[in-house]
């Protein structure tokens, strides 16, 4: 059963891959490099894109089918490198989250991060797309021993942001991000316009789903931004 949007907003946080940010171009082209140097053909770039959220592994699997997985895994720091190194050039935020996230900052509430990726990665993609410190929270896969469904990321992003999980919102395109905000005991928002991992996010108990972050500032009734 779907909870009530909370009376008094306090904060919102999200998930940054799939939600915020379009990163599967850099991740895609990373694998394509990679291939280069393995001599195997590349994947396409749709069930690339699909799978981003779930990470490098995911991805480096959809090129490399016949390897095992500590095949995979002798693969994954020479992908993270030139992942590293490509991160940034083809990544943008998603059409909308710029006046969003503007909208968000203008009405004086903090905004936060709550993502699987790792945090050296997390940092400088944020410093390189120019959000570096804009975050009042920034939560990666490896800040805590675990990371999402479950709850602990979200719950430890609501105290760096400090805003109480009850009057906070959670925003994700993966259903791991509706587990874990559910969990933590925020207000889930799913979002259509991700990687989705192939599911439909209406399936996945999310307390609303938006098309379009436009939508999402209305649902979190923020005012509009004057130049």
């Amino acid at each position: 059963m779907s909870k009530s949007l909370p009376e008094s907003i306090q904060g919102v946080l999200f998930d940054l891959d799939g939600t915020l940010l379009d990163t599967a171009p850099d991740l895609y082209a990373a694998l394509v490099a990679q291939c280069a140097e393995e001599g195997v053909p590349p994947s396409p770039y749709a069930p690339v894109r699909q799978v981003v959220s779930h990470g490098a592994r995911a991805v480096l699997r959809c090129a490399f089918v016949d390897r095992d997985e500590p095949a995979i895994d002798a693969l994954m720091p020479r992908y993270l490198e030139i992942y590293q190194r490509l991160m940034g050039e083809q990544t943008t935020a998603f059409d909308g989250i710029d006046n969003l996230l503007e909208r968000i900052e203008a009405q004086g509430m903090p905004w936060g991060i709550v993502t699987n990726k790792a945090g050296f990665l997390t940092d400088d993609l944020l410093v390189r797309i120019g959000w570096g410190g804009r975050a009042y929270a920034v939560v990666s896969g490896d800040t805590l021993p675990v990371k999402k469904p479950d709850p602990a990321p979200v719950l430890l992003a609501c105290e760096h942001a400090g805003i109480k999980p009850a009057n906070a919102v959670f925003v994700g395109d993966d259903r791991r991000d509706i587990q874990a905000g559910a969990a933590a005991g925020l207000y889930t928002v799913a979002v259509s316009w991700g990687y989705l991992d192939g599911g439909d996010p209406h399936t996945w108990g999310a307390d609303a789903v938006v098309d379009h972050p436009a939508q999402l500032a209305e649902l979190l009734r923020l005012q509009t931004v004057t130049a």
